[in-house]
């Protein structure tokens, strides 16, 4: 049985029966994970518990309720039960929320998103940015252009086919799939065109310009004294993101400098920069930058520190203070794609892993 996440929630079954019914809680709930990636909740489950009482039954009549109610609570809100038998024959209902095409709110006019394993109220001028950042139709799969999906590059085409066959991400059934369906199935392609994802990670350098928002990248290093010394940019359109990872990493020198540390008698070189954490910050720039909103990305190298700067604010319910255990993706079919790739881990491991490489070689924390 799953656990509280951001995508799963449990309730006891007397939030929706009798005396002790509270149809406010179970419709915020709801708003949350419309709002959010969607979600579940297990209704019938105690907190606390894993399973919900052996020989607990749900009567057929109760999802007509919950969908009514449901209904009457809230905005732009799909509901969607069914009863459920845990292993130890107990009931539940399973209650499946999709993601709202628009804004979702009670009927009240109160607005929730799922942050972590939380319900959090949007309160101010956040509810205007969760109106922002919410298009009805995702910027991934928007195919405004007209970039005919036989105008791919070629070479990115292979590379991007021989690395997802290569992946152990990704399913067998997956990796037998013609490149033509490939394209399909990760939404780089719809019907004859391909998608503004298509565009941003297998068009040519002409079409990616015209997205308006493909990520231009620019190295700037800076002395003692804060004056620029050095400056590299990636603004031709002609890499992918896929591709600048890589890209950025071979051609910074900084990158590939290192130091000396003394081990008694010997002496070892000590990279300067540690690739995989280089590599993991530019991952999360290019893959979680709104690609609705113009801007460069920055990489300030300075004596003492490292600054990636991405256009645009953290996403709505992130914050410096919970950015190490909040998980939310902007951008999810990028993500995919980053991940089944072998690029990037989908559970927002990066973070840990960055401290971890970093606090090993005695370097201070991001």
């Amino acid at each position: 049985m799953s656990l509280e996440d951001q995508h799963t929630d449990r309730k006891s079954l007397r939030k929706i029966i009798g005396k002790t019914a509270n149809w406010n809680e179970i419709a915020s709930d709801c708003v949350c994970f419309a709002n959010g990636q969607g979600g579940r909740l297990l209704i019938g489950i105690e907190d606390g518990e894993a399973l919900p009482p052996s020989g607990q039954t749900i009567k057929p009549e109760l999802l007509d309720t919950l969908r009514k109610r449901i209904g009457e609570l809230t905005i732009n809100v799909q509901a969607l039960p069914q009863i459920m038998i845990a292993d130890n024959g107990g009931q539940f209902i399973a209650l499946t929320i999709p993601r709202a095409l628009g804004v979702a709110s009670t009927c009240d006019g109160r607005y929730f998103l799922r942050v972590g394993d939380t319900c959090r109220p949007v309160v101010g001028d956040d509810v205007l940015r969760l109106a922002n950042e919410r298009p009805g139709f995702s910027w991934e799969a928007m195919t405004q252009l007209g970039v005919p999906r036989t105008a791919v590059d070629t070479a990115k085409l292979d590379a991007f086919v021989t690395g997802i066959r290569a992946s152990s991400r990704v399913k067998g059934s997956v990796k037998e799939k013609t490149a033509d369906e490939l394209l399909t199935h990760y939404g780089l392609a719809g019907g004859a065109t391909l998608t503004n994802l298509g565009v941003l990670l297998l068009g040519r350098a002409l079409d990616r310009s015209r997205l308006g928002t493909a990520p231009i990248v620019q190295f700037i290093k800076y002395d003692e004294r804060s004056q620029k010394v050095n400056k590299l940019p990636w603004d031709d359109y002609a890499l992918s993101p896929v591709e600048l990872v890589s890209a950025i990493w071979q051609e910074v020198p900084d990158f590939r400098e290192s130091y000396e540390i003394a081990e008694g008698l010997y002496r070892r070189n000590v990279p300067a920069f540690d690739e995989k954490v280089v590599r993991e910050l530019l991952v999360n720039a290019l893959v979680h930058r709104p690609y609705t909103q113009r801007g460069d990305i920055f990489l300030n190298l300075h004596p003492d520190r490292l600054e990636v700067v991405n256009p645009g604010r953290l996403p709505l319910g992130v914050t410096p203070q919970n950015i190490l255990h909040a998980s939310i993706r902007r951008n999810d079919a990028l993500a995919r794609v980053f991940h089944d790739l072998g690029l990037m881990e989908r559970e927002g491991s990066g973070f840990d892993m960055m401290y971890e490489r970093q606090l090993a070689y005695g370097r201070p924390a991001p």
